[in-house]
């Protein structure tokens, strides 16, 4: 198992900046797909970002191309998001999701696995 900690949410006026952080704990943190979604009121968790167990692949949500970027660092145990030109339409909760060895790429953008608490982001002049 893995347990999931965000942070780095906040409030930032449109054309900003924010760098999420999710630090994870257990041994096989590094045999993980990890991903970022991201839930508004009324809707369910959406598909943003994902990244292999290596770093080596990524793949982004059409919303999130260009502006986004994940990353990790297996030593630290962490998943980045650094989201840049940021707009309204960006705010929602922002959740890291873990799933087990092997997931092809459609099953890491499903909204299953583990997942940490959320940090809430708020794009807003």
């Amino acid at each position: 198992q893995v347990q999931l900690v965000e942070s780095g949410g906040g409030l930032v006026q449109p054309g900003g900046s924010l760098r999420l952080s999710c630090a994870a704990s257990g041994r096989t943190f590094s045999s993980y797909a990890m991903g970022w979604f991201r839930q508004t009121p009324g809707r369910g968790r959406q598909f943003v970002a994902t990244i292999s167990w290596n770093g080596g692949t990524t793949h982004y949500a059409d919303s999130a191309k260009g502006r986004f970027t994940i990353s990790r660092d297996n030593v630290k145990k962490t998943v980045y998001l650094q989201m840049n030109s940021l707009a309204p339409e960006d705010t929602a909760g922002y959740y890291c999701n873990a799933k087990a060895p092997g997931v092809t790429l459609d099953e890491a953008m499903l909204p299953r696995g583990y997942w940490g608490q959320g940090t809430q982001v708020t794009v807003s002049s």
